[in-house]
């Protein structure tokens, strides 16, 4: 039986899901533009699945603008942002291990004239308040920081930055990458002080190609796709009805058990950490140091697990395992084909011997309580026989 521990690349439907895409797909397949019966039919669908999606995060449906997923939302958000706001500023603050998506469109915001400036982050992936604090310049206009990060698992303040940029500085919008988050954690923007929020179906369970962008009621944006004005105008073309609506089911399936299921994979990753560290010159990252291991291991995502093996790549070891049908990743699924270092493995310190060979193993739903132990035994017969190899 395989064991996919790839999770933070993508997820496995939920049979509901699954489910409820056939039947719109097959039965209620109308254009939710559409004046007739089975446009009428469709837009209840989106309607349906945006008051499911509001009641999780306690927001208005008219509060949240369904995308292709992730890339787009973030997108949207700093794009649409930046360029709704330019005559306040062109300043942008976001971190050194953010997610491609923000990443590039930061770069993409220089290019056209736009300053950017990137926290840094402490040896477990944290940001400082007092160094954002030192940022904030009287042009910033956008503060844009991740939730939990996608490599190591580290889960940023978010709700003390809320409150200090609310607090201090009303005018700046926050950005909040919650793609890992989303799923994981009851994020309620509002309390948070956030002002746009993204949001991706295939890291719950849901369909991949979807998503939403959370933006507060009086927040600007400028489009970046234009057509026919579906969802106000901020985000033209036919909405993907089936997909809203298997991410709408996979959300609701997720936080009415989200606590349980919480813990669950807490202890599936304390097990998975334990019995990795027993392996001679591995080491986890992302996990802050302190006298209880468990009460460091809470203080990051339930679901991620970064380890680094000495004497051993990445690449060779992750293959090796996938011949035993045991599925992880080396970091980002977004940048497996881009042979650059992880930004994030160098932003927390990692030596070039230990980058070169981290894995990440994340866990979801379906994930059961004895795949650590079978992972373990793999590991324990593979990284003698790598090891040796490679020393040759």
């Amino acid at each position: 039986m395989e064991i996919y521990m790839d999770n933070s690349a993508t997820t496995r439907c939920f049979d509901e899901v699954a489910a409820k895409m056939s039947e719109i797909m097959c039965n209620d397949y109308g254009n939710p533009s559409s004046a007739h019966h089975l446009g009428v039919v469709a837009e209840g669908h989106v309607k349906k699945a945006a008051d499911i999606i509001a009641g999780i995060l306690r927001c208005k449906a008219d509060e949240l603008i369904f995308t292709s997923g992730g890339s787009e939302s973030d997108n949207l958000a700093l794009l649409g942002a930046a360029h709704a706001y330019r005559r306040k500023g062109k300043h942008l603050i976001t971190t050194v291990i953010e997610h491609p998506a923000v990443l590039r469109t930061m770069e993409q915001l220089q290019e056209e004239g736009y300053d950017i400036s990137y926290l840094p982050v402490d040896k477990d992936g944290k940001v400082s308040l007092s160094v954002l604090k030192d940022m904030i310049r009287e042009d910033t206009v956008l503060v844009s920081v991740m939730h939990t990060n996608n490599e190591i698992g580290s889960v940023q303040p978010i709700s003390e930055i809320g409150d200090f940029l609310k607090k201090e500085h009303p005018d700046v919008i926050f950005h909040v990458d919650a793609v890992q988050g989303f799923g994981k954690y009851r994020i309620y923007p509002k309390e948070s002080g956030i002002d746009l929020m993204s949001a991706s179906g295939h890291k719950i369970h849901g369909p991949k190609g979807v998503g939403f962008l959370y933006v507060k009621k009086g927040i600007k944006l400028s489009p970046i796709i234009y057509g026919g004005g579906q969802q106000g105008g901020l985000r033209s073309g036919t909405e993907n009805v089936a997909g809203i609506s298997g991410m709408a089911v996979a959300a609701d399936i997720l936080y009415k058990g989200l606590e349980a299921e919480r813990e669950r994979l807490y202890s599936i990753k304390a097990d998975m950490i334990k019995k990795l560290l027993s392996l001679p010159d591995v080491s986890v990252n992302g996990i802050p140091k302190t006298e209880d291991i468990d009460e460091g291991i809470r203080l990051s995502a339930p679901h991620i697990v970064s380890a680094s093996f000495a004497g051993v790549r990445a690449e060779v070891l992750l293959h090796a395992l996938e011949e035993k049908d045991i599925y992880v990743s080396a970091g980002s699924a977004c940048a497996t084909h881009k042979p650059e270092p992880s930004r994030t493995l160098q932003a927390i310190g990692l030596k070039k011997d230990m980058l070169e060979g981290t894995l990440r193993f994340s866990f979801s739903s379906f994930t059961r309580e004895d795949e650590p132990e079978k992972v373990h035994k793999a590991l324990e017969e593979l990284l003698p026989q790598l090891r040796q190899f490679i020393r040759r």
